[in-house]
């Protein structure tokens, strides 16, 4: 990918039902990239139809003791740094996981070259319209890797990491990260007001790529998706 394309405002959108990527700006046309083409750690992904949309079907294929930093589909060629990445996504668990497991599905950002560094918004969907109060607080989750993992930031920051939102598992959300430096902000359904603040993003601000990420035990969904630098 060259600088050009890096620095210049670009608009990704997922187009699944062909099972390709289609990648434009205002001045430049870029090579469509594929389900295949995608790098995967620890996840199976799939072109599918899902509930009015064509998707990449991402399913949990690791062993349960993976830890965060386990389970990405990471978009080779990909470069973002600051700017906003808007998805349409779905989790929900596979029919036979424990049923602790939420449906874990969120966008993971500068992500290094080995997948070691990156930065990711997550969503609990089965946490979503959970009766325990408690539950329901934790349905939207920052966590950065290396270092900073949910149980870590809970533990030390009660309540300063995850956030309510409204969830449904196995249907259709739309997110949208906004990223400036060492801040982020998770906005949900349209809402002009962030679900979810974060000043003090973890890692060093650096550039790298886009990643699918998912929990243990998930099969989720995602499409429609827009990058812009």
């Amino acid at each position: 990918m060259s600088k050009t394309y890096v620095n210049q405002l670009v608009l990704l959108a997922l187009t699944i039902g062909s099972g390709r990527w289609a990648c434009a700006q205002a001045t430049q046309n870029v090579p469509k990239l594929g389900v295949d083409q995608l790098e995967l750690r620890n996840v199976k992904a799939e072109p599918v139809s899902y509930k009015g949309k064509d998707a990449v079907r991402l399913t949990d294929a690791g062993a349960p003791e993976l830890d965060d930093a386990g389970r990405l589909a990471v978009i080779r060629g990909s470069s973002f740094t600051d700017g906003s990445i808007e998805v349409d996504l779905t989790g929900d668990t596979v029919p036979d996981a424990p049923a602790n497991l939420r449906g874990f599905v969120g966008i993971a950002f500068r992500v290094a070259a080995d997948a070691s560094r990156f930065e990711c918004f997550y969503l609990r969907p089965k946490n979503g319209r959970s009766s325990d109060p408690v539950q329901r607080s934790h349905s939207a989750q920052y966590i950065s890797i290396p270092g900073f993992p949910w149980q870590k930031l809970r533990s030390e920051s009660p309540g300063k990491y995850e956030a309510y939102v409204d969830l449904v598992p196995g249907e259709w959300t739309k997110a949208k990260i906004v990223v400036a430096g060492d801040k982020a902000q998770l906005y949900m359904n349209g809402s002009p007001q962030p679900t979810l603040v974060v000043n003090d993003l973890k890692q060093p601000r650096a550039a790298g790529a886009i990643g699918l990420w998912v929990g243990p035990g998930t099969i989720a969904h995602f499409a429609n998706l827009r990058i812009t630098p």
